[in-house]
């Protein structure tokens, strides 16, 4: 896989919702918007207490994640002036991290930090999803300038 850009990573880090594509065991796909955070290597999203209709670990991401871990995350822009719609794409391999674990307690502070919201929330106490990167595509003027 190649490296991220600067204009990529910087992208990354600077928007705040992502679009989360999994697929479940028949192959159907799911779409859901998803905040998270890049940390050099890896995607993070936690498993938050925003109102759900089934405990975390019920969610069908997590459930199709588990099933097949393939995922695709979508970062983009839209804007009427088609001339500043961008996109990245990242495929890879998406995993639950469990509390406790090296991965979730370095992710946690991350997600506090770019999310206030977060640190109201219990979210040390849920496993985080770590989507790492396999292949990575982006599109748009903002892209042009690659470094």
């Amino acid at each position: 896989m190649r490296q991220l850009s600067q204009a990529e990573r910087q992208f990354l880090t600077t928007h705040r919702v992502a679009r989360l594509a999994t697929v479940d065991a028949q192959g159907q796909p799911f779409v859901v918007p998803i905040c998270y955070v890049f940390d050099g290597t890896a995607v993070y999203s936690a498993l938050d207490e925003k109102p759900k209709s089934v405990a975390p670990m019920q969610l069908k991401r997590v459930r199709n994640i588990i099933a097949d871990p393939h995922v695709a995350l979508v970062v983009d822009d839209y804007s009427e002036d088609w001339r500043a719609l961008a996109y990245l794409q990242i495929r890879g391999q998406a995993v639950l991290v469990e509390p406790g674990s090296q991965e979730q307690r370095a992710a946690i502070p991350l997600l506090r930090a770019k999310y206030v919201q977060y640190q109201a929330m219990a979210i040390d106490q849920q496993p985080v999803l770590q989507i790492t990167p396999e292949a990575i595509s982006s599109w748009g003027a903002v892209f042009t300038a690659r470094s």
